[in-house]
Order: structure tokens, then C-alpha cells, then sequence
């Protein structure tokens, strides 16, 4: 599988995240909801998933593991 560049998938978390606070949803115009549909979407034709909670858990979690892996490998050369 395809995966997205890690700073793509932090930008899309943080944006999907801004948006859905519940103040700035519940004060959304059709637009931001439009966005937020689509950022949801994005999010999960990125991570192969089928909805946000899954997408949002899995973006997560490969960026934890890409920061881990670029962790080791800096390791690695510094030794």
C-alpha cells in the first residue's frame, strides 16, 4: 500500500482536528463543513481506511512509527 508523506498526513490531521472542535463545527459555515468532509476523506483514502476514527488512529500511528524509525536510523549513523 501506498503511503502519504508524514508531513501530509500531520497537516491533514491538524487541519481535520482545528476544524472539528466542537465551537468552530458548530459555528461552521456549509464551507468549513465541505472542508472538513473532504479532510475526512482525504484522511481515509490515505491511510486505506473506511472512516475518520480508523483513519485519524492509523495517520497516528505512522507517524509515531516514522519518527521512531528516523529516531533509530539517526542513532544508528551517530554511533
Amino acid at each position: 500500500m501506498l503511503m502519504a508523506h508524514p508531513a501530509v498526513l500531520k497537516n491533514l490531521i491538524e487541519q481535520y482536528e482545528t476544524l472539528s472542535v466542537p465551537q468552530v463545527a458548530h459555528d461552521g459555515t456549509p464551507e468549513m463543513q465541505r472542508r472538513l468532509d473532504d479532510l475526512a476523506y482525504t484522511l481515509c483514502v490515505s491511510t486505506g481506511t473506511r472512516d475518520i476514527g480508523a483513519a485519524l488512529a492509523v495517520a497516528r500511528r505512522q507517524l509515531t512509527d516514522t519518527a521512531a524509525h528516523h529516531s533509530y536510523e539517526g542513532a544508528l549513523q551517530a554511533a
